[in-house]
Formats: C-alpha cells, sequence, structure tokens
C-alpha cells in the first residue's frame, strides 16, 4: 500500500492538478438526459455505498452528476443535537487526527504535523489558537456533501486561500507534508453566541477531483482560472444557527476544525470513525 500511495504522489507531482480537478467538474456538471438520470446515479451510488432512501428529491430531478452530488436529505433524516451546550459535527464523514494546539502545531497524521499559521494564512488569528483544540473530519464519496454550522454564532470574516489540490486520502496524508496548508482551502471564522472572546475557524480544504467548494453565506467559489487570495469582513457579522448550511463539496473533501482555547470540549474517537451530520460531538 505504501508503494501505491508514493506512485499516486509522484505521478500527482507532474499531472496538472488544477486542470484535471477543474476538468472533472465540467464533466460532471453536463447535462444528464433525464431517461438516463436513475440508472446513472444509482450506479454512480452503488460503487461507494450512497444511502438512496435519505435522498429529498426523484433522482430524475437532478440535472447533472454535481448536482446529485450536493443532493439535499429527506426532512428529519439528520436531527440536530438541540442541547445548549451541544457541539455537533458539521458533516458526514470520518474522524481524523484531533487533539489540541501546542505551538503552532496540529497533526494530519501520527508524525506528521503541520502549521497551524501556515492552514489559517494569518499569524495574529493563528496566535489566539494556540492552546486551543483542532478536529480533522474527512468526507468520502458517499456522503452527504452539504457542511453545517457546528454552533450558533456570527461569522465574521472569510478567507479564501487558492493552492495545491493534492489527495486528502492516505496517499497525501502519508507523503506531502503540511498537506492542509498546501492545498486550496475556505476559512470562516465564527463567534460562538454569548462569547465574544471566542473564536471557531471551518476550513473546508480542496483535494484532487473536488471541482468546487461554495459558499452558503457568500458567493465566493474556488478553483477558478486566475485565483487571488480573498480576505473579507462581514459587518455586521453573518448569524448562522447550529445546523445551518455553511457550504457544499463539489466531490469529497475534509474540513479542519479549530477553537481558541477553552471554547470547545471535543469528545475525540479513534481515526475512522463515522461522523454523522448533528450528531452532538463536544461541548461548548
Amino acid at each position: 500500500m505504501s508503494l501505491k500511495n508514493r506512485a499516486v504522489i509522484a505521478s500527482l507531482k507532474v499531472l496538472p492538478q488544477h486542470w484535471m480537478s477543474a476538468a472533472a467538474g465540467v464533466v460532471a456538471g453536463l447535462p444528464t438526459p433525464r431517461p438516463l438520470r436513475g440508472a446513472a446515479y444509482r450506479a454512480f451510488g452503488g460503487v461507494f455505498g450512497v444511502d438512496f432512501d435519505e435522498v429529498k428529491e426523484p433522482l430524475d430531478s437532478f440535472s447533472s452528476l454535481n448536482a446529485f452530488f450536493v443532493r439535499e436529505l429527506k426532512d428529519g433524516a439528520r436531527p440536530v443535537d438541540g442541547a445548549k451546550d451541544a457541539v455537533v459535527s458539521p458533516c458526514d464523514g470520518a474522524w481524523g487526527a484531533c487533539g489540541t494546539i501546542a505551538d503552532d502545531t496540529a497533526l494530519q497524521l501520527k508524525g506528521r504535523p503541520y502549521s497551524v499559521r501556515m492552514l489559517l494564512h494569518d499569524d495574529e488569528q493563528a496566535r489566539r489558537f494556540d492552546g486551543g483544540t483542532y478536529a480533522t473530519l474527512y468526507l468520502s464519496p458517499r456522503d452527504y456533501h452539504r457542511f453545517h454550522t457546528p454552533v450558533e454564532g456570527d461569522v465574521v470574516g472569510l478567507r479564501y486561500v487558492p493552492g495545491a489540490l493534492w489527495p486528502v486520502n492516505g496517499a497525501g496524508l502519508q507523503f506531502v507534508d503540511g498537506l492542509f496548508t498546501k492545498n486550496e482551502r475556505i476559512i470562516a471564522w465564527l463567534r460562538p453566541k454569548d462569547r465574544p472572546d471566542e473564536l471557531v475557524a471551518m476550513v473546508a480544504v480542496g483535494a484532487t477531483m473536488v471541482g468546487k467548494i461554495q459558499i452558503a453565506f457568500d458567493d465566493l467559489t474556488t478553483n477558478v482560472a486566475t485565483p487571488d487570495t480573498t480576505v473579507k469582513t462581514y459587518e455586521p457579522p453573518v448569524h448562522l444557527h447550529k445546523g445551518q448550511e455553511w457550504g457544499r463539496f463539489l466531490f469529497g473533501s475534509t474540513i479542519v476544525l479549530l477553537a481558541t482555547k477553552g471554547a470547545l470540549r471535543l469528545d475525540a474517537q479513534p481515526e475512522g470513525t463515522k461522523l454523522r451530520l448533528g450528531e452532538r460531538i463536544g461541548t461548548i
């Protein structure tokens, strides 16, 4: 497996990552003839294990594979823990590395540290998170691909950082140092309700074959022809309720959740443990 992963990374070093991902996005966005939609999406979903019983709309209503990929779920499919002190999972997926941020360092994998300052692309904000907590949450192609708000609060700012599109599976995590600091990403800062001195960061990380990352409360989209670092401040802030949609991935990727010291206590689980949107993963 290690040799296979090395070969994948070696290949991606010479291949045009953005062109490949953009091309995949174009293909996935091509209209699917209505008579073929049900069979096409069931074939795709069958390969990855999609639960079709949860899909809200009829399969023939999705105009393209991309539209199916960011499908809505039936009402009640993902109940959000309503306890006032509950931090909920912002997505379907699986647990990755989780722990305490120490000396500007978090882990993408055991023995693979990365700089939080480089992840956030902001020295001042990064200093605020030292001593805080972080968690990495992975989405696979079978998962629901919208991500939501883990705690109620106000989004006060956003930063888009262009970058590479390394895979965020075992190959990338094992062989690309500082993977999350190199891939393109959107970082948004949320101030939890009634806690003006605390901050939560949601980092949506792009990956190979991720067509785009889209934000629900802004028109910003990643993987564009001429990307530039973009910084936005929201005044007034954008208020989001717990469980409200934050954004969506066109194909699978990763969420890195960070919180300033004392803001959240996360109930970390072993890497690979499944996650469901809305379930309690910690306490605020």
